[in-house]
């Protein structure tokens, strides 16, 4: 049996409120689990303790016995240094996109095209001066 540590649905229409579950894997997301875990209610700010509990001895103990965390639940983890953290690397998801790259490429074309315009002008009055 495949076991999972994962977050359970709750709450209303636009008031999520999670459980933290250990679950067999093909069992639905809000279906039946073997043991609630905790709870993380996202509506609260980020410094309040009571934004994520858990039972950290239960944790480590599914996780002594095979159940894997999913992505979201293992970032609560790390943070609460029960598991290594590990490094995650994305490195397209910042990067703009075609025509974003055509734009900034033609507005920094632009603007130095415009600089050069304004120092030409200012660059000829003063070799008068000097003269």
């Amino acid at each position: 049996m495949a076991m999972k540590i994962r977050l359970a649905r709750g709450g209303t229409k636009k008031r999520p409120f999670y459980r933290i579950v250990a679950t067999d894997s093909r069992m639905p997301r809000d279906g039946r689990f073997i043991e609630k875990l905790g709870i993380y209610n996202p509506l609260l700010a980020k410094d309040n303790e009571d934004r994520i509990r858990m039972d950290i001895e239960r944790i480590k103990h599914w996780l002594d016995q095979g159940a894997q965390p999913t992505d979201r639940v293992a970032r609560f983890l790390e943070a609460a240094g029960v598991i290594p953290a590990k490094t995650r690397s994305n490195p397209n998801k910042a990067e703009p996109g075609k025509k974003a790259k055509e734009r900034a490429a033609e507005k920094e074309a632009k603007a130095a095209k415009a600089a050069e315009a304004a120092a030409a002008p200012a660059a000829a009055p003063a070799e008068d001066a000097t003269e």
